[in-house]
């Protein structure tokens, strides 16, 4: 633990995040509509015990992840504020590989996780179940169109004008998928799991789809350190298990946020809320 902990701190030196640490104020104004989008936050991925690729043991990041997405959901729901969430779904004779059978349908695997099941009757959400990694792919309709974007163009999801930021000291390291839209531009706040698999894959692809104008008025893309988390598999357990990748769960998540960076997102590690 303690080598893979310099490791991890070595990593944070060589790739920082840098100075995008802020805190986004949002405030109910008038002419303003902000979204939310989950990701993935479902039992298979996140309740111990609950499949293939669910936790084994209790995980703080894991936890951490899904307190904070309950918390902004509420406040977003309280707010009627529309809220967006993928759930990732397959069916039994559908593989994803490389990954073994994971949130089959009718498991309960593919639900919301107790801390969100009440969010299924709010009349606020957007459901979309996707059987790819990608939710922006996942969310293409047979005719061509996309649920998410027809999301945002219903909502007109757009800029928060008067954004501003403050600097976040101490932040810690951690993501999510969210929206923010207010009048002149769209910003999209991410929350979910994993880090650095179907959050970073959302945010890539969203992003690619945004400079090509197919997500208007869609502009940036903002992620929430806090809001998201990623499986651990460490280097000791993987050597036992034949084809299987080690996966350490600090140093995937950190790379997850860098790598979302990287392609333009920008990464905040607080969300507060005025009246």
């Amino acid at each position: 633990m303690g080598s893979e902990t310099r490791e991890i701190d070595a990593l944070r030196l060589a790739v920082p995040l840098g100075g995008d640490g802020d805190v986004l104020h949002l405030a109910a104004d008038a002419g303003r509509t902000v979204g939310l989008v989950l990701v993935d936050i479902v039992n298979g991925f996140c309740t111990v015990g609950a499949g293939n690729l669910a936790p084994t043991e209790p995980n703080e990041q894991i936890e951490t992840m899904v307190e904070e997405a309950a918390k902004l959901a509420k406040i977003f729901s309280d707010r009627n504020w529309p809220i967006f969430a993928f759930l990732d779904t397959h069916y039994p004779d559908k593989p994803e590989p490389p990954y073994p059978p994971h949130c089959i349908i009718g498991s309960g695997e593919e639900n919301l996780v107790p801390a969100l099941e009440w969010l299924e009757k709010s009349p606020n959400l957007t459901a979309r179940r996707k059987d790819c990694i990608n939710g922006f792919i996942g969310s293409i309709e047979k005719d061509g169109s996309n649920v998410f974007s027809n999301w945002v163009k219903k909502y007109e999801i757009k800029t928060v004008s008067e954004l501003y930021k403050t600097r976040c000291v101490g932040g810690s390291l951690l993501l999510v998928s969210i929206i923010f839209l207010v009048n002149f531009s769209v910003q999209v706040l991410v929350v979910g799991i994993c880090t650095d698999v179907c959050v970073l894959d959302f945010v890539c692809g969203t992003l690619s789809a945004r400079n090509i104008g197919l997500v208007p008025p869609l502009e940036d893309i903002v992620v929430y350190s806090k809001g998201c988390a990623t499986y651990d598999l460490p280097v000791q357990v993987a050597r036992n298990m034949k084809g299987a990748l080690a996966h350490p769960q600090d140093l995937f998540h950190h790379m997850g946020l860098y790598m979302a960076k990287s392609r333009g997102a920008r990464i905040v590690h607080d969300v507060s809320f005025g009246s």
